[in-house]
């Protein structure tokens, strides 16, 4: 059964200008190996998160680095999600955490799906 479901866009150049602005935003956001990825990555990372926070619906206190986009052996993406996350995931009884990332023409997407 589908518990929750969430999209998010990014537009790359204006998500790279904030990281240029506020640099300690890199920090807050990403996990030390999610930082090591480039751009237009960082950019379907952080709507990936943005959709997990929308399909978790929105909860107070989420930690960013308590979801982060790992690669399976196969190289797709998934959630490694934790703390704060975890705690919310197991509240609405998720079992599964399902993401597509896709980036072009200069926007990063993620679609989530929460699945028990």
């Amino acid at each position: 059964m589908i518990l929750g479901v969430g999209i998010d866009v990014v537009d790359i150049a204006r998500f790279g200008e904030s990281l240029e602005r506020t640099p300690g935003l890199l920090t807050r956001l990403f996990t030390p190996a999610e930082r090591e990825r480039p751009l237009a990555s960082l950019a379907a990372r952080f709507a990936a998160k943005e959709a997990l926070a929308k399909a978790l619906g929105a909860p107070t206190g989420m930690g960013w680095h308590d979801a982060e986009i790992v690669n399976a052996p196969t190289g797709d993406p998934r959630f490694d999600i934790r703390g704060s996350v975890q705690a919310r995931a197991d509240e609405l009884g998720v079992r599964s955490v399902h993401v597509s990332l896709s980036h072009d023409a200069g926007i990063s997407s993620a679609v989530v799906i929460l699945e028990s």
